[in-house]
Order: structure tokens, then C-alpha cells, then sequence
């Protein structure tokens, strides 16, 4: 049911959905959320991708190249409820965007495609929201595609993703004939005919009626085993009642036992009303989840969804436009006003909300206040960024921030002219603000300028943003990969002794240390991030406690820089298993040092070995074009695990370094002329040929 959003700005929070969309990339989400915008009355135009004409892919890069590469907020209204609705990236290289997105949200609709079912960036983003506890509920979008078949999508979730999938629709037709659904929990018949935008709804299809009551049982008999006044009603009627059906799908929803699955085609604007019904139904309003937690003087605290509460709020984007900059954020408590003062704990600092605005993707209204469960941008905050939480200077709070992942990839950047070297440095400044996950660091050695970030893409992205917003020529060198280094043989009982005698104070720490190994590092997929244990074993008192401490810091240090080819070491434990101390010369500065030189020189004496980023890749070709493309996955050190055909194409699965998929895109297109596409995700690490430790690879 349409409902205008003018007159919704004071909603009640029961009433308001904090939703995102999640997907792969190219499965129908942002087609879907154009759908939701028309079918709302939110815009009088259907945008299409392929035209550029969208609502939320506004940005000239998102135009040209036809996909999300950043999450825009839009705000609309649906039976009596407002609907702040993100729209995030499906291509891997900005699943950090996703994350960032998703720790403000409170539901999510997680969108797969009928043909392909669970793809890899699709099992990302649901781990994601997994790791940050957002209900969803499931939309198996381009129901009309030949090939498409919703149970084979839906035993996809089931096996890949592992929760409980709870079909709530049958479809009515399939393929090029699919024209509408069964609604199983009321039992009626909804459909779209050819060419209009309203739906009819009538009694179910007498051929359909049979298979609707069996799915409608099999529904019934999946949700009495997850809940259990649903299981009670059950046992006593036979059968539940489409209000306790309802209510215990709900339920499940929101406590992530199950997760309600529905279909459509949005592209044909089929299935958007009931998706719509059940956002507002299943998934939960800010009242309905747990209280954000919050430190405060070394204490934890609680900060409830009550307008009437001290002011907090989260920072998830901060965007630079030609009018301002942009703060997008989470009110999680209070309300906040325009003209009002807050605290950033990051900063430490107070600064002035200027203006509030209610966010249509690049389009704005003013608002006079924001109140907990609003998603809004402000302008006029001048040091907050991702991450930062913005609370009453009275009541001051921080919150957990989204996790940045480290990233895998780097290019060299330069200005073509000396003059613009500079403006180069501030344009790379602010790019980092607005995105976390991008790097910026000078080479100590060649002294250029290093941008890191999350992969081909999102570098590629980056300089061009460089370039069109700042007008600058931007030269860009060869990408580079973030190596590790890691143990595989380790030492025992190393003796280091460090003593310094300069004139003044001296400085004396002994230790012995074992190093070794820890297990399973080359297949974590923890984007790079360092894996290090220190434990001590010594008894007696020889080596205080803060000493202790002082030199696993030492140790620490010593893991910046590895023997083989100066990249960081992971996968390491560190064992003090003897020491001693000078009265007067040992102190926490001698034993950090003591750490940092014992550890370099331990890990010289190890067996050490070069680990190098891999990604899972998915490539999709012809099945005339299979052979040409295992034959180029090998060359690129590709470890094929898998092939499976559909319908005249065959799908490959197979793990590849990651520094040998530069340009894979581009080789792909040629090799099956323009029919391949392929998509990858990080796996982790892997030990890497000798050729590496110098940072390239050669073939």
C-alpha cells in the first residue's frame, strides 16, 4: 500500500525499517530498488542500469560501467511504515562498503538470482551480515530467465548458506510465462498481468491448488520445528492459522532460525508488493533489536532506541560533494537538532551540526531533527569520519566501529607535473576519509606515493575518482600485492642478550625463546591480517610481569619486517621460556628492544616461507570455449577445483593468486569473445614461488 513519506518525516519507531539489499553483483539490486522507489511513489519513472537512469547508481563511474560501487541511502513509505532503504555494492572489491552498511542496519533482503542461486559474492555479504547479526529475508529475483527455477535457487541457500529457508510463495507460470505467485500463507493467487504496473489478486489456480496445499503443508511443518507456539498449535489443529504462520515467521526472521524466502522478477515488476509486505512484516523496526552497546570510562553501556535518551549516533560514510561535505549516520538514541553541538569521540573534539537531511541517493531534504532510528546525513562536522561516534557532550559514549579489512593491493600513484604533486596529496587524503579501506603511504625506499585498497577494481575506481573530481593526470604504476612471510620450521632455545652501556643509564635483558609455527595460516581469509601468539613460561619471578609485556611489544615490532623480502610476518607463536634481569640496567624499554632484535634474529635462523593472496574464482564461458580457459587458468597457476554445466555455459571454479588475475578481465573477454565473466573473492593466502620475494611475480 502507497503511503506518502511527507507525512511519515514523524513516524513512530515501530513503524520504521532500517533495511539493506544484498547481493552479487549483476543478481538485480539495484533494478529492484528502483522498483521499490516507483511502486512506493518515491519517483514517477522506472530507472533502468542498462540506460544509466537509476536512482542510487547516480555516480558517473556507476553509469558507465554498469554496477554499485557505492551504497546510497534512499528513504520511502509503504503502508503506514518509512522504509530508509541502502542499496550496497555486489562486486567484491567494495565488500567493505557492505560491511560498513551493514553495521547500521537493521534488516536486510538479500536478493539471488533464479539461475545462478548462491554465487560467491552472495555468500559473502550473507556471512557478513551474519557477522554483524542483521535478519533477512530472501528474494530470488529474475524468476522469467530461462533457466530459472526457484527450488533449485532455494536448495542453493540451503547448502551454502545453512539457515532454514521458509518458502512463503509458489511460483505461477515459469520462465518467458512467469506471471505471478501463490501467497502460501493466506492461500490466494497474485498476479501481474502483461503490461500493467497493479497487482491482481484472486483465489488460487484450480491446476495450481494441489501443489500450493503441499508447499503450504511443507511450510507448515518446517516452521512447527523451529518455534514453539507454532509447534503447539500445530499438534493440537493439524494446521496453522495464517496469523500464527505469521507470527512465527516473524519470529524466526528477526532471531536469524530461518529466513523467509519469496520470489519475482523486478525487472518486470513482479513480486515487489508482497517483498514489500514482508519487510514490513518480518524483518524488525529499531525497537525490535537489542540495545547498541557502547564503552564509557572503561565501562560497558546500554543505549535503548528512546528519542527522550542522551544522543548517540554512528558515522558509516562521509562523502565530499561540490556543495559540502557529507556525514552520513546512524541515530541510535536521543534526537539531535540542527544548530546543536555534539561530541566526536574519535577526535575528541566538539563540533556543529549545520544541517540535517533526509537522503535520496544525491538528492536532499531538510530536516529539522533526527531522532533514534534515523538514518540521515548533516553537514557542517569538519574532522568525523567512518567509524566515528557522535553522542551528547554530556553523555559521551563511543561504539564499536565497522571492521576495516587490510588491504591486498597497491599502485604506485604520481601527479604527471611537479606543479600538481600537492594537490595530488590532498586529493589522496580526502579519498581515504570517505573510504577506509583505501591506503595511503610513502615507499621509504623509492619515496612514491602508495595506494592500497581491496583489489584491481576498486584501485581503478579510486584514481579515476582522483581524476574527474580534481581534474588532475594521475600516472599509475604496475598493482602490487600485499605478501606475507610465515614460519614453517621453527628454533628452540635462542639465546639474546642485550646490554648497553653509553654513560648513562644502562640497559641489560636476557631471553630465551622457542618460535614456531601456528597452524592453518595460509587459508584464513582474514584479509592479511597478522596471526601472532606470545606466551610466557617462565616461573619464579625471573622475568617481571611488565617485562613480560614490554617484550612481546618487542616481538611485535620485529613482525613488520620479514627476513625473506621485508612483508610482514603471520603465523608465528613466540615462547619465553628463560630470562634474567640487571637491578638497575633492565627496564620495559631494554626488554622491547631485546624482543624486536631476538625475534629478527630467530626468524632468520627459521625456515621461512612466502605467502601471496589468493582468491576463489567463479568463470562462467561457453561450453565451446572451456578448453582455451582451463589452459589460461593453469598458465596463471590456477587450481581448478570444479566445473558444472548449465544450459550451454560452463561454470569453473578454481582458486588463483591473486597478482595472476591482473588483466584476467580483459584476457577472458578476448578468449571467448566477450561471453566469459568471471568474479573472485579473497581465500586467504598461499605459499608463493621464490621469484615473489622481491614483490612481483613473473610467468
Amino acid at each position: 500500500m502507497r503511503t506518502d513519506l511527507h507525512r511519515l518525516l514523524d513516524t513512530p519507531l515501530a513503524a520504521v525499517r532500517n533495511l539493506g539489499i544484498l547481493a552479487h553483483v549483476d543478481a538485480g539490486k539495484t533494478t529492484l530498488t528502483e522498483r521499490i522507489l516507483y511502486l512506493t511513489g518515491t519517483t514517477h519513472k522506472r530507472g533502468e542500469v542498462h540506460e544509466g537512469t537509476t536512482v542510487t547508481d547516480f555516480d558517473p563511474q556507476e553509469r558507465d560501467r554498469g554496477i554499485t560501487i557505492f551504497a546510497a541511502a534512499v528513504s520511502c513509505a509503504w503502508d503506514a511504515h518509512r522504509i530508509n532503504l541502502i542499496d550496497t555494492p555486489g562486486h567484491v572489491d567494495f565488500s567493505d562498503e557492505v560491511a560498513r552498511s551493514l553495521r547500521v542496519l537493521d534488516g536486510a533482503v538479500a536478493v539471488f538470482d533464479a539461475v545462478a542461486g548462491v554465487e560467491p559474492q552472495s555468500e559473502a555479504v550473507w556471512r557478513q551480515a551474519d557477522r554483524y547479526g542483521v535478519p533477512r529475508i530472501a528474494f530470488v529475483n529474475k524468476l522469467d530467465r530461462a533457466g530459472a527455477d526457484l527450488d533449485t535457487a532455494v536448495e542453493s541457500i540451503r547448502e551454502r548458506l545453512h539457515p532454514a529457508p521458509l518458502v512463503v510463495q509458489l511460483p505461477i507460470g515459469s520462465e518467458a510465462g512467469f506471471t505471478g505467485v501463490v501467497d502460501l500463507p493466506r492461500m490466494r493467487s497474485l498476479v501481474w498481468p502483461e503490461g500493467r504496473d497493479t497487482v491482481e489478486e484472486g483465489p488460487v489456480p484450480e491446476a495450481l491448488r494441489d501443489a500450493a496445499e503441499g508447499r503450504r503443508r511443507q511450510l507448515e511443518e518446517a516452521v512447527a520445528e523451529l518455534h514453539p507456539g507454532a509447534l503447539e498449535e500445530f499438534c493440537a489443529e493439524g494446521t496453522l492459522s495464517a496469523r500464527t504462520l505469521t507470527a512465527a515467521l516473524r519470529d524466526l526472521t528477526r532471531s536469524g532460525d530461518g529466513v523467509v524466502v519469496l520470489c519475482g522478477s523486478a525487472y518486470r515488476n513482479r513480486g515487489i508488493e508482497p517483498l514489500l509486505d514482508a519487510v514490513v512484516a518480518y524483518l524488525p523496526s529499531p525497537r525490535d533489536v537489542p540495545a547498541v552497546r557502547g564503552t564509557r570510562d572503561g565501562g560497558e553501556q546500554e543505549r535503548f532506541a528512546d528519542p527522550a535518551a542522551p544522543f548517540a549516533a554512528l558515522v558509516f560514510k562521509v562523502n565530499g560533494t561540490a556543495t559540502g561535505r557529507l556525514t552520513y549516520l546512524r541515530v541510535y538514541s536521543g534526537t539531535i537538532g540542527k544548530g546543536e553541538t555534539v561530541w566526536d569521540s574519535g577526535t575528541g573534539r566538539t563540533e556543529r551540526i549545520g544541517r540535517i537531511l533526509r537522503v535520496q541517493a544525491d538528492r536532499h531534504a531538510p530536516l529539522e531533527r533526527a531522532v533514534a532510528g534515523d538514518i540521515v546525513a548533516v553537514v557542517g562536522l569538519k574532522s568525523a569520519r567512518a567509524g566515528s561516534t557522535l553522542c551528547a557532550p554530556g553523555a559521551p559514549l563511543v561504539l564499536e566501529p565497522p571492521t576495516v579489512a587490510d588491504p591486498v593491493v597497491s599502485v604506485a600513484v604520481e601527479a604527471v607535473g611537479s606543479a600538481e604533486a600537492e594537490l595530488l596529496v590532498s586529493a589522496l587524503t580526502r579519498l581515504v576519509e570517505e573510504d577506509p579501506s583505501l591506503v595511503v603511504r610513502t615507499d621509504p625506499e623509492t619515496g612514491q606515493l602508495v595506494l592500497s585498497g581491496m583489489g584491481e577494481l576498486h584501485l581503478e575506481v579510486a584514481v579515476e575518482k582522483i581524476r574527474l573530481a580534481h581534474g588532475l593526470d594521475v600516472r599509475v604504476g604496475r598493482p602490487r600485492v600485499a605478501y606475507r612471510e610465515t614460519v614453517v620450521r621453527g628454533v628452540s632455545g635462542l639465546v639474546h642478550r642485550h646490554v648497553k652501556q653509553d654513560g648513562g643509564a644502562g640497559e641489560f635483558a636476557h631471553v630465551v625463546l622457542d618460535v614456531e609455527p601456528l597452524e592453518d595460516v595460509t587459508g584464513d581469509g582474514d584479509g592479511g591480517a597478522t596471526r601472532f601468539e606470545f606466551r610466557s613460561t617462565v616461573v619464579g619471578g625471573r622475568v617481571p610481569q611488565e617485562y613480560v609485556r614490554a617484550l612481546e611489544a618487542g616481538c611485535r615490532d620485529a613482525l613488520a619486517d620479514g627476513p625473506l623480502g621485508g612483508h610482514p610476518v603471520t603465523g608465528v607463536r613466540v615462547v619465553l621460556t628463560d630470562g634474567a634481569t640487571h637491578p638497575k640496567d633492565s627496564s620495559e624499554r631494554a626488554f622491547r628492544t631485546a624482543g624486536r632484535f631476538a625475534l629478527r634474529e630467530a626468524l632468520r635462523a627459521c625456515a621461512m616461507v612466502l605467502l601471496e593472496p589468493v582468491a576463489d574464482v567463479m568463470v562462467t564461458v561457453p561450453d565451446d570455449a572451456v578448453g582455451g580457459v582451463l589452459g589460461d587458468l593453469a598458465a596463471r597457476r590456477g587450481q581448478v577445483s570444479g566445473s558444472v554445466a548449465r544450459a550451454g555455459v560452463v561454470v569453473i571454479t578454481a582458486t588463483v593468486p591473486l597478482v595472476e588475475l591482473f588483466g584476467y578481465a580483459t584476457r577472458l573477454r578476448s578468449r571467448t569473445r566477450g561471453r566469459g565473466v568471471f568474479t573472485a573473492r579473497p581465500a586467504g593466502y598461499a605459499p608463493a614461488p621464490s621469484t615473489a620475494a622481491s614483490g612481483t611475480v613473473t610467468r
